[in-house]
């Protein structure tokens, strides 16, 4: 059987991590964006990798069992990079939500059903989940029980409860998925032999990235990157690093955690070098 990677997300993280592992595999790339999507893999076929690709509607759950079905017909399912996601400045509060909740539950699940025995999963989060107040031990459990299609049914999901800010929702969003990912990796990823974690990243020098560094939260990102031990923004070699890392054999203890790899932005914050902008 063949050795499957599947990177669903191909922006400037999801390309590159997509490089880092392609080698020897058949590469599953999923986007919404479809000339994107094609626009990589073209560049990817060019240099030799083996790639084929489709849509993907992450917010849709046939959409994404779709996607994994397709996956598991390539071959034996090793290794998922999941990178998709909306930003504040790219979307409102409730695409926010579904793209970034939703369909990381929907990933978590799907590919949970077809991931091979050996085989990893990493879902790329965010340092901005360190910066939002933890969640309730009664929060906590209904993220647990909940369905992916009733995560967005929470009190704590609710407009009125993320001050109808998507930056708040996007943060909160993104430390649920921590907490989902958790999950799975003594859930269905368990029972398949497979281990599943998240990546934190910082601010990162990608399209993304500079986008937000744009708008009126920019102040605050430039802080903490100034603040930081490292002093600079990241790349997406960076998460790429940490990503095969956690994949690769190294990392086989390893199994629903988060790995920070802001260079040290939020240590910026907890320390005040960086204070938090006042509501």
């Amino acid at each position: 059987m063949l050795d499957v990677l599947v990177v669903i997300g191909v922006g400037g993280m999801g390309e590159t991590i997509a490089r880092r592992q392609a080698p020897g595999r058949t590469t599953l790339l999923a986007d919404f964006n479809e000339a994107a999507t094609d626009a990589v893999a073209a560049s990817m076929r060019d240099d030799g990798f083996d790639v084929v690709t489709q849509r993907v509607d992450v917010s849709s759950r046939a959409s994404v069992e779709s996607l994994a079905t397709r996956a598991a017909d390539l071959g034996d399912v090793r290794t998922l990079v999941h990178t998709a996601g909306l930003s504040p400045a790219q979307a409102p509060l409730d695409a926010v939500l579904r793209v970034d909740l939703l369909g990381v539950g929907l990933v978590l699940e799907s590919f949970g059903a077809v991931i091979a025995r050996g085989g990893a999963g990493v879902v790329i989060s965010s340092s901005s989940s360190y910066l939002q107040p933890p969640f309730s031990a009664e929060e906590q459990a209904g993220i647990h029980r909940a369905s992916p299609e009733e995560l967005l049914e929470l009190p704590l999901f609710q407009p009125e409860a993320l001050h109808h800010h998507a930056g708040v929702a996007y943060g909160r969003a993104k430390l649920a998925n921590r907490i989902q990912v958790q999950a799975a990796s003594v859930g269905a990823w368990k029972s398949r032999g497979a281990r599943i974690n998240t990546v934190s990243p910082g601010v990162i020098s990608t399209a993304m990235g500079r986008q937000e560094l744009a708008t009126a939260s920019g102040a605050f990102m430039r802080s903490m990157v100034d603040g930081s031990g490292t002093g600079r923004l990241g790349s997406p070699s960076d998460i790429a690093d940490a990503v095969t890392f956690l994949l690769g054999p190294q990392a086989s203890f390893i199994t629903g955690i988060d790995l920070l790899v802001d260079g040290g932005a939020v240590a910026a914050v907890a320390t005040g070098v960086a204070p938090l902008p006042r509501a």
